[in-house]
C-alpha cells in the first residue's frame, strides 16, 4: 500500500500562444479548471497504476473542495485521512504556452494546515512493506515529522523535492528515494549547468555516501538514477507535448506503484518514464494521467 502525504489543489489553467515575459500581458486562448496538487496528482497516478492508495492532506470548506477530491474519490483512493478545515482549498494558477511549457503559482490554502499530528497518525496506520510518498507543498515541519517517523519504523519513503524550499537538503537526507528534475538536482547539490558526466558522477557519489536511491528526470532526455551501486538510464516516449503539467507527478506515482508491486527497479523506472510521457499528451494535471493499460500498450 502507498500512503501519500501531501497537497490537494484546484488548478486554474489558462492557455496562451506563448508564456509572457515579466510585466507583459498576452492574450489567452482558453481556460479550464482541473483537480491538482502534487500530492493528489501523485496519489491518483499511483492509483491508476494499480496501487492501493491512502491520501493524507487537507481541503477547505469551499466550493473547490468537492471538485478537488472528485477524481481521487472516483478512482477509489482512501480519503479518510483528508481533513476539512476552515478557509480555502489550495489553488494553483497555471499558464500553459503554445509549446506545452508552463508557469505555476501555488496558493497553499488548506495545505498549509497539514500538521505533524497528521504525520504521526499517518505513520501509525502504515504496515511493514508500505511506501510513504511525499512532496514539498505542505509545511516542512510536517514533512520532516513524517519522514523521521517513517525512518524509525523502517518504512520506505519517496520524496519528490518539488517545489524547492529552504529545508529541501535537510528533508532529502531523510528519504529512502529522492526524485528531482534537472534544476532541482542542481540546486540540491549547489552546482549550476552540470554536464551529463558531472551529473552522473555526483549521483554515484551521493548514492555511495548515503545509500539513498537518487533519481533525476531530464524531460525529453529521459531519466537517470543511482540505485544498488549502479547507474540506470531510461527513456520515455518521443512525443509532441500538449501540456507538461503533471508529467513529473505522474512519473512519481507510477514509480512508487511499480516498486510497491515488487517490480525490479529498472522496470518500475521505465514504466514511470513512459507514463510521464503519456501525461504530456492531454491538458490538465489529473485528467492527463494515463491508466495502467495505456502505459502497458505504449511500452
Amino acid at each position: 500500500m502507498i500512503t501519500v502525504f501531501g497537497s490537494i489543489n484546484m488548478d486554474l489553467v489558462a492557455t496562451t500562444p506563448r508564456l509572457p515575459k515579466p510585466g507583459e500581458t498576452v492574450p489567452g486562448t482558453g481556460f479550464a479548471t482541473a483537480a491538482g496538487g502534487k500530492g493528489a496528482n501523485q496519489a491518483l497516478a499511483a492509483r491508476r497504476a494499480g496501487a492501493t492508495v491512502r491520501m493524507v492532506s487537507a481541503v477547505g470548506r469551499d466550493e473547490f473542495a468537492g471538485p478537488a477530491l472528485d477524481l481521487l474519490d472516483k478512482a477509489g483512493t482512501d480519503l479518510s485521512a483528508v481533513a476539512r478545515v476552515d478557509g480555502p482549498t489550495g489553488t494553483a494558477l497555471i499558464l500553459v504556452g503554445g509549446d506545452g511549457e508552463n508557469m505555476i503559482a501555488v496558493v497553499p490554502g488548506a495545505n498549509g494546515t497539514v500538521s505533524m499530528a497528521q504525520a504521526d497518525q499517518a505513520i501509525n496506520r502504515m504496515a511493514d512493506g508500505d511506501i510513504l510518498m511525499l512532496q514539498q507543498e505542505v509545511p516542512a515541519a510536517a514533512v520532516k515529522a513524517a519522514l523521521t517517523l517513517a525512518k524509525g519504523r523502517g518504512i520506505r519513503t519517496v520524496l519528490n523535492i518539488a517545489p524547492l524550499i529552504a529545508e529541501t537538503a535537510e528533508l532529502a537526507a531523510l528519504a529512502s528515494i529522492v526524485i528531482a528534475n534537472e534544476t532541482e538536482f542542481e540546486r540540491l547539490v549547489g552546482r549550476d549547468n552540470l554536464t551529463g558526466a558531472e551529473r552522473e558522477q555526483m549521483l554515484l557519489d551521493m548514492h555511495a555516501r548515503g545509500g539513498q536511491t537518487l533519481i533525476v528526470t531530464l524531460g525529453a532526455d529521459g531519466v537517470i538514477a543511482a540505485e544498488a551501486g549502479a547507474l540506470h538510464r531510461t527513456k520515455g516516449l518521443k512525443i509532441d507535448p500538449v501540456d507538461t503539467v503533471g508529467a513529473g507527478d505522474t512519473f512519481c506515482g507510477y514509480l512508487a506503484a511499480g516498486l510497491d508491486a515488487g517490480l525490479p527497479f529498472a522496470d518500475a523506472l521505465r514504466r514511470a518514464a513512459v507514463a510521464g510521457s503519456l501525461a504530456c499528451l492531454k491538458p490538465g494535471a489529473q485528467p492527463s494521467i494515463p491508466t495502467a493499460n495505456e502505459v502497458s500498450a505504449a511500452i
